[in-house]
């Protein structure tokens, strides 16, 4: 992005600085327009403005200095150093997005601890074009231990589309996952989630939390354990498995929410937990489109272990 000068039409007379630049530089997100006004990068007739509630005449000449080109370039250079040769399953790719069968173990993106060894690590080398994209891409993220679909945008239009879309719930997500328990109805949690407050690798249900639903249906009914599917209207960190624990059906093999809650007979070395489906709107454009992944093997094995009537790909095979 070149320095842009631009003009503020009649029609946002009275609007936000920052509604106002979500209207004129659609292809970048409102965070990433909010932080350019704080930092000093956009000026209204040539004077800086770093309240984003700065209200609009109407007429105003805007520019988005060369300070913002500079951040991004430096942003850039950082994350092109983390390239790393990992293998991924890459299902779907266009110019403008790639959808990834994650494994289990692989955490999504960096952060305290893990700099390298990530999905965001292997984006990068896989597609060096991400380096020009913030977290190489990631809009949305599974846990280290569960396995599934997710959606990378390749380029800061197409992310900030998706982003967009999960803001607006329009992106369906649906998981397959084995409870303890007999879980009895299909049903729904719908109850707000925050940090713990006192372990921090934790998340709890909590008042003053940020709003979480978790809808779940029953596949099938071990003697045991459940087959759910569950299908997510919000995307919190650890929302199912947090969901379920709460109404006494935590997730086989989540030692962070399961408590003593196990099989007698049957066990399972990360929580039992895969992002099968996934549908959106294509963000260049806008066709409706949908991936589905079949199990892993050790989630395969689990389900043969504990009598499945249906194999993997059957089970994911659901409406």
């Amino acid at each position: 992005m070149n320095p842009s000068r631009l003009q503020v039409p009649g029609d946002l007379a009275g609007d936000r600085l920052d509604q106002a630049l979500v209207r004129l530089l659609p292809q970048h997100s409102r965070s990433r327009l909010q932080g350019w006004v704080r930092s000093g990068f956009i000026t209204v007739n040539d004077s800086v403005v770093r309240r984003c509630n700065h209200r609009l005449s109407g007429g105003e000449k805007l520019e988005v200095t060369a300070a913002a080109r500079q951040a991004i370039d430096e942003s850039t250079q950082a994350n092109s150093a983390l390239a790393e040769d990992i293998p991924l399953s890459i299902i779907y790719a266009d110019e403008s997005i790639m959808v990834i069968n994650k494994p289990a173990g692989l955490i999504t993106h960096q952060g305290a601890g893990n700099w390298c060894g990530t999905l965001q690590n292997a984006l990068l080398h896989h597609a060096p074009e991400l380096s020009a994209v913030p977290r190489a891409g990631i809009v949305h993220r599974l846990d280290k231990d569960t396995s599934g679909l997710l959606v990378i945008a390749r380029t800061p239009e197409a992310q900030t589309n998706l982003v967009r879309q999960l803001q607006a719930r329009t992106v369906s997500r649906k998981y397959l996952a084995v409870a303890c328990g007999s879980v009895r109805l299909d049903g729904k949690v719908e109850a707000p989630i925050a940090r713990h407050p006192r372990q921090r690798t934790r998340m709890a249900l909590r008042l003053g939390g940020k709003p979480a639903l978790t809808h779940y249906r029953v596949v099938q009914r071990f003697a045991n354990a459940t087959l759910l599917e569950c299908t997510l209207d919000t995307g919190r960190t650890h929302q199912i498995r947090v969901h379920l624990a709460s109404i006494g059906h935590p997730l086989l093999g989540d030692r962070l929410y399961g408590g003593r809650l196990k099989l007698s007979t049957v066990s399972f070395n990360r929580q039992a937990l895969h992002a099968w489906r996934l549908a959106l709107a294509h963000p260049q454009s806008g066709e409706s489109m949908c991936w589905q992944a079949a199990p892993p093997e050790d989630f395969a094995s689990l389900l043969a272990k504990l009598g499945a009537t249906a194999t993997p790909a059957e089970a994911a095979n659901l409406t």
